[in-house]
């Protein structure tokens, strides 16, 4: 159960760093700055996209805080 839980947890954790570096960042950057953020309406996504994963990363960081929780639990009461 516990070898699951952890297998589990290394997908996860995969899982929220690819939905992370998915995302757009808040601000354009060095690149909004020079080019005065001609190059924002040209590249941006969709907001529908950046909501989408806006809302899986909510999902997967509270499964992740919940399997780690569970893992702790059993290898405390497992001793």
């Amino acid at each position: 159960m516990l070898t699951a839980a952890k297998i589990v947890l290394v997908i996860l954790c995969v899982l929220l760093i690819t939905v992370i570096l998915f995302q757009s960042g808040r601000s354009a950057g060095l690149s909004g700055v020079i080019t005065g953020g001609a190059d924002q309406s040209v590249n941006r996504k969709s907001r529908g996209l950046d909501s989408f994963l806006a809302k899986v990363t909510v999902v997967i960081a509270v499964l992740f805080f919940a399997t780690t929780l569970f893992i702790a639990y059993m290898f405390t009461h497992t001793l």
